[in-house]
């Protein structure tokens, strides 16, 4: 990753941190967007755009732009932004579906739209988003979630068709990722069989390097030890 300029949404987040300090680690300089707030300082390795809507395709595009000024260009797009609810069909009216639609699929997709012209300038553009396992085939109470990100999928293997040759997209599909809000929800699950978020760190950052370059439209699962 050494010198990669990299983009990562929900920056600020349980997951979005600890892919932040990896990339850091390893040589890369990543500017971080993300709907909290942030009052670190601007550096020449790492920049925070915080108070950013990703749901409005103005505020992502500035977002972006900003981000590839700070730094001269951008790499990779990393879309970890999103969120989860759980709601059956008969105890909703719709609005988590709205609400899920509009975090976990249109967040990725004003980001990415917001990213092809910085990407398709560099050698090696890449986007990984965050699908999930729970995707594949929903649960009771999983709808809204799930069809958010199935549409995630279809948005990664979209653009992967579209952009294939000069910049490369993927997903990892997750199963439930150890955060302190997950334990907290479920307390009495085993953790040690969810996935860890330096485990999910790596995969992505996998995709996001010169060595994945010839991976393109995959959706790669990280189920743990499920």
């Amino acid at each position: 990753m050494n010198g990669k300029i990299l983009v990562i949404t929900g920056a600020l987040g349980a997951l979005g941190k600890v892919v932040t300090e990896t990339a850091l680690a390893r040589g890369a300089r990543v500017a971080g967007i993300d709907h909290a707030p942030s009052k670190l300082p601007a550096s020449p390795t790492r920049i925070e755009l915080g108070g950013v809507d990703l749901t409005d395709a103005t505020q992502a595009r500035q977002a972006v732009d900003a981000a590839a000024a700070h730094f001269g260009k951008v790499d990779a797009l990393i879309n970890i932004a999103g969120g989860f609810t759980f709601e059956t069909v008969a105890d909703g009216d719709g609005k988590s579906w709205q609400r899920m639609h509009a975090m976990n699929l249109l967040t990725a997709l004003n980001a990415s739209h917001a990213a092809l012209p910085h990407l398709a300038k560099s050698a090696t553009g890449r986007i990984v988003n965050i699908g999930a396992i729970g995707a594949l085939q929903a649960g009771a109470g999983m709808g809204p979630y799930a069809a958010s990100k199935a549409g995630v999928h279809r948005l990664t293997e979209a653009l992967a068709a579209e952009w294939k040759g000069k910049i490369t997209v993927n997903a990892v599909l997750p199963s439930i990722i150890d955060t302190e809000a997950n334990r907290a929800s479920m307390p009495n699950a085993d953790f040690t069989k969810w996935v860890q978020p330096l485990e999910l760190a790596e995969v992505i950052l996998f995709l996001a390097s010169d060595a994945a370059s010839a991976v393109t439209g995959a959706l790669i699962p990280v189920s743990g030890r499920v």
